[in-house]
């Protein structure tokens, strides 16, 4: 169901994030992470000029390489449009996430390493979406049933439908489940 409808608006923004995840021939897995802004209208840049309607303001990529145990082997950004000169200096920063585990602490060590005025912004927001889309490529990969009993996968407590006194950790997890037994 889509949202309802709005009052009387006129879009001013679009923000438009895409990732993809591919499980590569040597084992391990890209996910490729692209955001575009764009304006419904045409505006001066003093970089760029007139940016005309739809035309991207933003048009950046972010590449994760990482392998089963989630261990970053390779970072790669790339900015194709932006509104300053200076924003695709910054890209080789990224490179700070190789030898990182996405785990506990994540999302904060992200931010220490390629955030505020030592990253982009707009990159640096796509490692989240980059992140879940990691977790979502492997999950078909990676059986429930092959998950060591005594290590609590990652993903339970990380969200509503995962959350160690639920159905699901129930069923699928019970050595990590926390709620109540329930008799058969």
């Amino acid at each position: 169901m889509p949202l309802p409808q709005g009052g009387a608006r006129k879009r001013m923004h679009r923000r438009q994030i895409t990732c993809d995840g591919y499980k590569r021939e040597d084992g391990l897995w890209d996910i490729d992470a692209h955001i575009v802004d764009t304006k419904p209208f045409a505006f001066d840049n003093d970089y760029r000029g007139v940016i005309e309607p739809g035309d991207p303001l933003h048009d950046m990529w972010i590449r994760l390489t990482v392998d089963d145990e989630l261990l970053v082997h390779d970072c790669i950004a790339v900015t194709n449009s932006s509104p300053h000169r200076i924003c695709g200096d910054i890209t080789p920063v990224f490179k700070n996430l190789i030898g990182e585990r996405i785990g506990p602490g994540w999302t904060r060590r992200v931010k220490e390493l390629v955030g505020g005025v030592n990253g982009c912004t707009h990159l640096a927001d796509l490692i989240g979406p980059a992140t879940t889309t990691a977790f979502q490529s492997m999950a078909g990969h990676k059986r429930l049933d092959n998950y060591d009993p005594d290590t609590k996968p990652f993903f339970i407590d990380g969200c509503h439908a995962w959350r160690s006194d639920g159905p699901q950790v129930a069923h699928y997890f019970p050595d990590h489940f926390t709620g109540e037994k329930i008799e058969d």
